[in-house]
């Protein structure tokens, strides 16, 4: 019961320090105001009580939140922002590699999403025989909702 106290605890803390900021309203704190802090903050908050409580399941969505948070506050804010879908896997790659780091689980997923984020990002031009990338991200970009839908119907009805 102590778990779910503390994470509760930690949330209310973080959700508080929002409205705080935007009832302050500091002029250098003005970028926080955004819903992208929110994102930021239930993240961190799963950090942080996976690694007060020792239970490491969190991790994982912890830092896909407090990643995606970052990520969009970025691109809301910072003219420089890098505006790429590999970022969503480069976000996901790091996710599965701070969850590998206590639960010893994901580490290939992890290297191979970083692995191929890194090269969409900085890699202009890709060589013929990988033509085919560009016809596959075109799929995903189009039925992307659709995939996600499968994609948890799937869970659902997945056996353990």
């Amino acid at each position: 019961m102590k778990k779910q106290n503390s994470f509760s605890a930690y949330i209310l803390i973080g959700i508080g320090f929002y409205f705080l900021l935007k009832q302050i309203n500091l002029p250098i704190l003005s970028k926080f105001n955004s819903w992208p802090t929110l994102l930021i903050i239930v993240g961190a908050t799963l950090l942080i009580h996976s690694y007060a409580a020792k239970d490491y399941q969190n991790l994982f969505s912890g830092t896909l939140l407090l990643g995606l948070g970052v990520h969009f506050h970025g691109l809301i804010h910072y003219s420089l922002w890098i505006d790429h879908w590999a970022v969503y896997l480069l976000i996901i790659g790091i996710a599965f590699l701070i969850r590998f780091l206590r639960t010893k689980n994901g580490f290939f997923s992890g290297i191979i999403l970083i692995g191929v984020s890194l090269c969409m990002l900085f890699f202009t031009n890709v060589p013929d025989w990988l033509d085919w990338i560009y016809d596959v991200i075109h799929f995903l970009e189009t039925f992307w909702s659709l995939i996600l839908i499968i994609l948890g119907v799937y869970l659902l009805n997945k056996k353990k």
